[in-house]
């Protein structure tokens, strides 16, 4: 089955960074090299502007121009997942109808903040940006960023929307993941799906409709053979593949996945870039560290 055949928000949903130069300008160029990579790896969906794409960081002409060079390079190949996150909901309104105007297949969502937000703030600010839209929706439930966590009372109110059809959970405290796919199944019909990429393996073998991976923004090979054998149910496999990639998730959770993926950029050859401001590139003895992790992964089998 070729990746547009599948369900929309299934399967590997692939998460590139944004390269863009030190004033916020995005550098197409990069950005297409990265999004024909994985629309020749075949990842299932790519997830443009989400957290690795530091869409909070970029001005709405920016992540405009993003969208439309995606758009160009994928070709329809691969359903292109938009992030519309924004502080304001008419902000978020505009980004939706950007997006949508732009060529997007999807969006996603995230509850951004400053002052903590209600329950009812966030459903009506949902219930505003997905009128504003007729594409499909993914919740990004994202409280290391957004500092909300969603109930499941409020998931189950927000999926009688009719455009939300998935969420995007991190990875549950207790590392019950069949427990919470059963809770969310039995209240919601939404496609459940995780990120935080040490959780792949635990989520898909506990039956995930998808996961949302940072590595798969620059190493989509691997990881989309990890997620195979996951979700075919080859826990042998998967745990082997797995525990291959186990030095470059202890980077991820030491450093930060963002700081990571610009390192493997370079390293890859696929560009130059630096993090948006303030955040900082990794120091020598950090960025020994993940080429040290990567290396393995590089070399011919």
């Amino acid at each position: 089955m070729s990746p547009i055949e599948r369900p929309l928000f299934h399967g590997l949903a692939a998460f590139p960074i944004t390269p863009a130069d030190a004033s916020g300008r995005v550098d197409t160029q990069t950005l297409a090299v990265l999004v024909e990579r994985l629309c020749a790896a075949g990842v299932d969906s790519i997830g443009l502007l989400g957290s690795t794409g530091a869409y909070a960081y970029l001005a709405r002409d920016e992540r405009r121009r993003a969208i439309e060079a995606a758009v160009a390079c994928a070709g329809r190949r691969v359903p292109l997942v938009v992030g519309v996150g924004a502080l304001r909901t008419d902000a978020a309104v505009a980004l939706a109808r950007d997006a949508e105007a732009a060529g997007a297949d999807a969006l996603l969502l995230a509850p951004v903040s400053y002052t903590p937000l209600t329950e009812d703030e966030v459903f009506e600010h949902f219930r505003a940006v997905t009128q504003a839209s007729g594409l499909p929706f993914c919740i990004y439930n994202n409280p290391g960023t957004t500092h909300f966590t969603f109930s499941l009372d409020l998931l189950e109110r927000l999926a009688h929307l009719p455009s939300v059809k998935a969420v995007k959970m991190p990875l549950p405290a207790g590392g019950d993941f069949a427990g919470e796919i059963a809770r969310l199944r039995q209240r919601t019909d939404l496609a459940i799906g995780y990120s935080a990429d040490w959780g792949l393996a635990d989520a898909m073998l506990a039956g995930a409709d998808g996961f949302h991976s940072v590595l798969a923004g620059i190493l989509p090979d691997v990881t989309l053979r990890l997620l195979r054998a996951a979700e075919a149910g080859d826990a042998a496999t998967a745990r082997r593949l797995d525990g291959e990639l186990g030095p470059l998730w202890a980077c991820f959770r030491a450093f930060g996945s963002l700081r990571v993926m610009y390192v493997l950029l370079e390293r890859l050859g696929l560009g130059a870039a630096e993090p948006p401001r303030p955040i900082l590139p990794l120091g020598a003895e950090a960025r020994a560290a993940v080429l040290q992790a990567v290396e393995p992964l590089l070399s011919p089998a």
